[in-house]
């Protein structure tokens, strides 16, 4: 495993978390960043008023979407965490 600087990681999160930020908004929810660094997508339902905090963490050569309740799914399955979040927050 190679090593990245905290420079490198904060890029690369904040990347995920854009992507994601992109597809929650086409399943008509909101979102903002929050947190140090933009390091957190708050994710929004303007219906209910639910929200949740997602972050993106590397896990062994890979990157993680996780969030409240035990969710947790690979950034290559970003479409399956907007559906998942669109459920939860609908």
């Amino acid at each position: 495993m190679s090593v990245v600087g905290g420079r490198d990681i904060a890029e690369v999160r904040r990347r995920h978390l854009a992507a994601l930020a992109y597809e929650v908004e086409s399943r008509g929810l909101a979102w903002r960043f929050a947190g140090p660094e933009e390091s957190l997508l708050a994710v929004y339902g303007p219906r209910t008023g639910r929200h949740v905090m997602v972050v993106a963490t590397p896990s062994g050569d890979g990157w993680f979407y996780l969030w409240p309740g035990g969710g947790m799914a690979d950034v290559t399955r970003l479409s399956e965490v907007a559906d998942r979040l669109a459920a939860l927050l609908g």
